[in-house]
Parts: C-alpha cells; structure tokens; sequence
C-alpha cells in the first residue's frame, strides 16, 4: 500500500498547518495511523498517532495542545493540524501505519518507529 503525505511548507513562528496523509491500497480503519518527524541529525520520533479501533490518541509531550489528529473516514486520510508552531517544530514529517492486527495502540505505534511509511513532507518554521 502506499502513503502519501502533503500540507508542509515553511511558516512563520506562531503559524499554523495542516498536514494529510491519503492512503491507498488500505483503509484506515483497520490501522492505527500516526504522525513522526525527523529533524536534520535526529532520529525519527513519534508526534502523534491514532488508533481506528477505539479512537484513542497519543501526543508526544512537545506538542500536546498544538497539535491535533484526526481521520476522514470517507477519504481515507489522516491529519495533523498544528497550531502554534514554533522553530524547533521544523522537520520531515512522515506519515506511518500499521494494521489494528498487530496488536499495536496509538501509543505503541508512536513509541516504536514500526509500519509502512510515506515519504515525508518537509515544514520549516522561521523564528
């Protein structure tokens, strides 16, 4: 299946954006989808993940109250809306899932860098 993210872009600090990630080959439903990012000469960290199975949610503490994710259903894509951007948000954010089978929560997902992955959609915030 692919995963193909969009929405980045470069913002002033403060800015918001929204980020999509569309899914083919797979629904969502039977995945717990998330968001990480990698800035440059980091690793790769779990921001915000979701499970279809019970709606339950996981936000890394850096964004938590910021960030928010959601699903549409209908057009099988999963958001990151992000509020109150700050510069250290800048990064490359992926888009990743893995299917309810596994076993995995939104925590899970988010904590453990595993699934399938898109290839990532760059924002940068200016200061």
């Amino acid at each position: 299946f692919q995963l193909v993210e969009s929405g980045g872009g470069l913002v002033q600090a403060g800015g918001s954006l929204r980020l999509s990630c569309a899914a083919s080959g797979i629904t969502f439903d039977d995945y717990v989808s998330g968001w990480f990012r990698q800035a440059p000469g980091k690793e790769r960290v779990g921001v915000s993940c979701i499970s279809s199975s019970d709606g339950s949610t996981y936000y890394a503490d850096s964004v938590k109250g910021r960030f928010t994710i959601s699903r549409d259903n209908a057009k099988n894509t999963v958001y990151l809306q992000m509020n109150s951007l700050k510069p250290e948000d800048t990064a490359v954010y992926y888009c990743a899932a893995v299917p309810l089978w596994s076993g995995y929560s939104a925590y899970d997902l988010c904590t453990s860098n595993s699934g399938s992955w898109g290839q990532g959609t760059q924002v940068t915030v200016s200061s």
